[in-house]
């Protein structure tokens, strides 16, 4: 499975961005997806996950009530909507599938990962 996250950029604290994470596969809807981010310096963190049939969604403490997670498994793919962007939201983000049937907080969950986008919000 290779997975191909977008949607990156250069935004103001406040501003608005959507990334997209599409799968090169029509099975995407077996797995639980999920977005992790990265900032330098630091471990990767749980930003959220979603279920396959998108009837449970979880999202870390730090975004909740701003970000919000989505998918369509007809086009393969998952959003991350992130609203209200604070400076400390900067980091590459990453997605990822897993075979659990849960959402899962670590990492070691998920078995493909997508190559990353990198979010930059300017203060």
């Amino acid at each position: 499975v290779q997975l191909q996250a977008s949607g990156g950029g250069l935004v103001q604290a406040g501003g608005s961005l959507r990334l997209s994470c599409t799968a090169s596969v029509h099975t995407f809807s077996i797995y639980t997806a999920a977005w992790f981010r990265q900032a330098p310096g630091k471990e990767r963190e749980f930003v959220g996950g979603i279920t396959q049939s998108s009837d449970t969604t979880k999202l870390s403490d730090s975004v909740t009530g701003r970000f919000t997670i989505t998918r369509d498994n007809a086009r393969n793919t998952m959003f991350l909507q992130m609203n209200r962007l604070e400076p400390d939201d900067t980091a590459a983000y990453y997605c990822a599938v897993g075979r659990s049937p849960y959402i899962r907080s670590s990492p070691r969950e998920y078995v493909y990962w997508g190559q990353g986008t990198l979010v930059t919000v300017s203060s």
